[in-house]
């Protein structure tokens, strides 16, 4: 039986002294009742960190809890559309979309009885919760989003509520909004113990490959992430095609469907007519399968024109993966451009880098080099969890926060 990993555990990532200044901060905490919500429990960098950020919140003391949102396919296929209107997608705002909406949420509030010293509401799909309770404690909304250029009908329709909330967490600078209440910004961070990126043994990345087939007699170029038409398959497997022009490679797209977004099955269904002995599709749910991909691959892509920040470029890192990522969002902040990656903008920039990676074995051992010092000195998980013990630490007994926690958060 695998055991819980206690903060104790990450020192050999992280330092003891990293270690005892989370202990020290989390003291004070102990016994306090935490709850998160978001919408779906697996698909999805979102849940991923709240799988592990519960778990060694509650280790820490401080009891975490994690709970859904509940609700019918219409529900999430509005909030699904609302997802990507935030992201810069044009949609038809109706009154029928607002009416299932509020009243998914309604129901959701009667089942749910959130009277704990923090409540943490994350994204767009459990936001209006917050108008169906008499506050007794601290509420925040956590967007993980891209939020550089919202679109304004459905902005300007949830400002009300994001505006109830003691705080706004935000996963960078770049997306600071004109609000009232205090904004901070939180770098999410990877876990080095969860299944996705625990260390693997050779033999046990060789038994997952096989076992879904993926052959290995070329190189292999990947493509791990939720099938999303934000994360541009169609626009990697045109640049895979034009690098494989050049040299001969396999790409391998590895993506999942979550309970939370009605069109991900569409995307999936729409890759599959791509699909031949050099292209694999495959939608699994899997995480020693994306381990063992991201171990294998001469080249990891995460070609997102839209993220807010984009988790599976910090896993990639972390295993020593020479990785090209979309010049937007969180991933601008977790590759330096030709150092510990590259940072691209185009299909043709996309295969070119392809290509100079597969050609130069030594470049792609230097940038593996240089992007898991990266992820260890900035994108770690007790990153993540300090920054939490620090934002729940700073609340005044009236709500507002102590000083501008925000500028130690960035």
């Amino acid at each position: 039986m695998n055991a819980i990993h206690t903060i104790d555990d990450y020192e050999r990532h992280i330092g003891k002294e990293a270690v005892n200044r989370i202990k020290a901060k989390a003291r004070p905490l102990r016994d306090m009742h935490v709850m998160h919500m978001n919408s779906t429990y697996y698909g999805g960098g979102v849940s991923q960190i709240l799988s592990s950020l519960t778990l060694l919140m509650n280790s820490l003391g401080i009891q975490t809890g994690w709970r859904v949102v509940h609700g019918p396919p219409d529900f999430f296929s509005v909030t699904k559309k609302f997802h990507n209107a935030l992201q810069g997608a044009e949609i038809n705002l109706t009154d029928r979309k607002k009416e299932i909406y509020e009243h998914v949420i309604h129901e959701n509030a009667i089942r749910n009885h959130l009277d704990h010293d923090v409540v943490v509401i994350h994204d767009p799909q459990p936001l209006p919760l917050i108008t169906h309770y008499r506050k007794k404690s601290p509420w925040i909304w956590r967007c993980h989003l891209d939020l550089t250029a919202p679109n304004r009908e459905v902005w300007n329709y949830l400002l009300p509520f994001i505006e109830r909330y003691d705080a706004v967490i935000l996963s960078c600078g770049d997306y600071r909004l004109d609000l009232r209440r205090p904004q901070v910004f939180f770098t999410p961070g990877i876990d080095p113990f969860s299944i996705v990126n625990k260390d693997l043994p050779e033999s046990a990345i060789d038994e997952r490959l096989e076992h879904y087939g993926i052959p290995t007699d070329l190189p292999l170029v990947v493509q791990i992430s939720r099938f999303d038409h934000w994360k541009d398959p169609e626009g990697v497997i045109r640049a895979f095609e034009k690098a494989r022009k050049k040299e001969e490679c396999t790409l391998v797209l590895v993506g999942n469907v979550a309970t939370d977004d009605p069109e991900g099955a569409a995307v999936y269904r729409s890759l599959l007519a791509h699909r031949n002995e050099r292209i694999i599709v495959l939608s699994v749910q899997d995480g020693a399968l994306v381990n063992a991909l991201q171990r294998r691959a001469a080249v990891v892509l995460q070609k997102s024109i839209r993220e807010g920040f984009g988790l599976t470029v910090s896993e990639a890192m972390w295993k020593g993966a020479a990785v090209i990522g979309g010049n937007v969002g969180g991933i601008r902040h977790q590759i330096e451009d030709g150092k510990s990656g590259f940072l691209v903008s185009s299909i043709d920039e996309a295969a070119e880098r392809i290509v100079r990676l597969l050609r130069d074995p030594d470049l792609r051992e230097r940038m593996g080099n240089a992007a898991r010092e990266r992820v260890r000195e900035n994108f770690l998980f007790t990153r993540t969890v300090e920054q939490y013990l620090d934002l729940i630490g700073s609340f005044e007994p009236e709500f507002r926060l102590k000083g501008d926690l925000g500028a130690s958060c960035r």
